[in-house]
């Protein structure tokens, strides 16, 4: 009985003992092993390992990109304007070994020693630019040289600076309104501008409407007038053939139409005297079959 409580205690012993020394590295990640808190070897391909139990300690480093969001920063731009910045760093640990010794076994060490890499380079590279560089297409420029920045400054810490990028550039708080009434004002002027020129441009379409309007007016006028000279002018030449042919026919009718006129609203007064012309026609009535092209005879008209 007590042989095979000491083989139990041997096989968990052993069983505890070969679990202590053998451990897995994730293709994620890489391993150093110290003994004693001193680097023995690095382990960077993913599998099965072994250590010495108990005395040998395994560190994991994660071998992917890692994200560091800095705190916003008020960096003074080359225009000598301000700019609260917000910007965020990606980076890879690359030499596991110069990790541990210089930054430790957490990513806190690393975190505490880049921000004032970045905030650094934030600085300096946006010390020689303006406002319109920051906002415009020359931003991947400057980040660039932010990321060369804090790579040259992190290059002994065994890692690598992938990118380094502005997530935002805004003015400060006390400095938005005044700047935002004064592109509120250069909007309102431009706005004047372009209502003055559009303002004019309208009363020039209008004259030379109404200059082409008076022009075509004057044309119709004009073509008007010479159609009715043409019309009246062969009215004229028909009238005098007819008076050629007939005159005694063309004075009738001429009279006629005189008496149709002066007597249409039906309240006409006249004074003539009795052997007025106007009435001849009234005075002596040709009988029926007589001789002669005059029209028939009409009753004597009152005086």
């Amino acid at each position: 009985m007590n042989r095979l409580v000491a083989l139990a205690a041997v096989v968990a012993v052993a069983v505890i003992v070969l679990a202590s020394s053998l451990f897995t590295v994730h293709q994620t990640q890489q391993v150093l092993v110290t003994q004693f808190g001193e680097p023995r070897r690095v382990i960077r391909e993913p599998g099965l390992n072994w250590k010495v139990p108990f005395i040998q300690t395994v560190i994991s480093f994660d071998r992917r990109l890692l994200d560091f969001d800095s705190p916003p920063q008020e960096v003074v731009l080359g225009s000598q304007r301000r700019l609260v910045v917000d910007a965020f760093t990606r980076y890879r640990i690359t030499d596991p070994l110069r990790f541990f010794q210089t930054v430790g076994a957490t990513e806190a060490g690393i975190r505490s020693r880049l921000e004032p890499s970045v905030t650094s380079a934030l600085r300096g590279a946006l010390a020689n630019e303006t406002l319109p560089a920051v906002l415009s297409a020359e931003r991947a420029r400057i980040m660039g040289e932010i990321r060369q920045r804090v790579e040259a400054d992190t290059q002994d810490l065994g890692i690598s600076v992938v990118d380094v990028r502005i997530r935002r550039a805004d003015l400060p708080e006390q400095n938005t309104q005044p700047i935002l009434a004064r592109m509120q004002s250069e909007r309102e002027r431009v706005a004047r501008e372009v209502r003055a020129k559009g303002a004019e441009e309208a009363q020039g379409i209008v004259a030379t409407a109404e200059r082409n309007r008076t022009v075509l007016l004057a044309e119709a006028q004009a073509r008007a007038q010479g159609l009715r000279g043409e019309g009246e002018q062969v009215a004229i030449t028909i009238f005098a053939e007819a008076f050629q042919r007939d005159p005694e026919f063309f004075q009738f009718y001429r009279t006629m139409q005189a008496w149709r006129e002066a007597f249409s609203d039906g309240d006409t007064r006249m004074l003539l005297s009795p052997d007025s012309d106007f009435f001849r026609y009234f005075r002596s009535i040709p009988t029926p079959g007589s001789a002669g092209g005059s029209p028939p005879r009409a009753p004597a008209a009152s005086q």
